[in-house]
């Protein structure tokens, strides 16, 4: 059933109808439409357990008015994006979509995912299982929201889960060693396995370099939201780096600290 349209170039739709959840049960979906990456079964399962937004995102070119777009690529894209929610929806998610045609991808996202209360979003990626799960922390650790979103990505197949943190030099190292042991032992605390979570600190200038030549030896990245960078409309958010130079999906938490 169709709800109301927010604005001219966008359209939402919802299944399952469900009692209310927290933000901290909602995660965004978005793809980039007509050709949205593909999502594993692995991820469908995982996401499941959620309420889940789709989001579809159809670029619209500078010269291009977003309600001539709209008009001619409106049903084929909805369409798409009732394929993708319907994957949810057929394992009991809740389940919505918002569909967007616009000209500036990451604004979008980020706007849909306050409105729609959202906890973290899903960069998705092909993926057969998830072995390895990198964990890049901040220069703080206390937070809860993360943990939640590493456990929805942990499978029997999970083996490994890594705490990382950069530093820039000798003096840093300290508060980083006090920072992934604090993580640890509040993971462990909520009930992860000791011998599965272990932690990783490495030095280098180059923060987001070294976060994405570590992920690469990983099968999913679970992250906070990075600062906005004067570089990311040129070459994409950190979150978008990792997946595209890795392959692997990635899940962008919202802060909650």
């Amino acid at each position: 059933m169709k709800g109301a349209v927010p604005s001219s170039a966008e359209q939402q739709l919802f299944f399952s109808p469900r009692p209310t959840r927290t933000m901290a049960d909602k995660v965004l979906i978005p793809f980039e439409l007509p050709n949205p990456e593909s999502l594993s079964e692995v991820l469908v399962d995982d996401f499941s357990t959620l309420t889940v937004v789709v989001m579809g995102h159809y670029g619209v070119p500078e010269q291009t008015p977003r309600d001539i777009a709209r008009e001619q690529f409106e049903e084929e894209a909805q369409v798409t994006l009732d394929e993708i929610a319907a994957r949810f929806v057929e394992r009991g998610a809740n389940t919505k979509t918002r569909l967007v045609f616009g000209k500036e991808r990451a604004a979008s996202i980020d706007r849909v995912a306050i409105e729609e209360g959202c906890a973290a979003e899903l960069d998705p990626a092909p993926t057969e299982g998830i072995e390895k799960i990198l964990v890049p922390l901040p220069d703080v650790a206390e937070f809860e929201r993360l943990p939640e979103f590493v456990r929805i990505l942990c499978e029997e197949s999970t083996k490994e889960i890594t705490l990382f943190h950069v530093v820039e030099g000798e003096e840093d190292r300290e508060r980083g060693e006090e920072i992934v042991e604090k993580t640890r032992e509040g993971m462990v605390g909520e009930g992860f396995d000791p011998e599965e979570v272990n932690t990783l600190i490495v030095e280098g200038e180059e923060h987001d370099d070294e976060i994405i030549r570590v992920a690469d030896d990983y099968d999913a990245v679970v992250m906070y939201e990075a600062e906005s960078r004067r570089g990311d409309r040129i070459f994409g958010t950190l979150p978008d780096r990792i997946r595209k130079k890795t392959g692997d999906p990635v899940v962008i938490v919202r802060r909650d600290y």
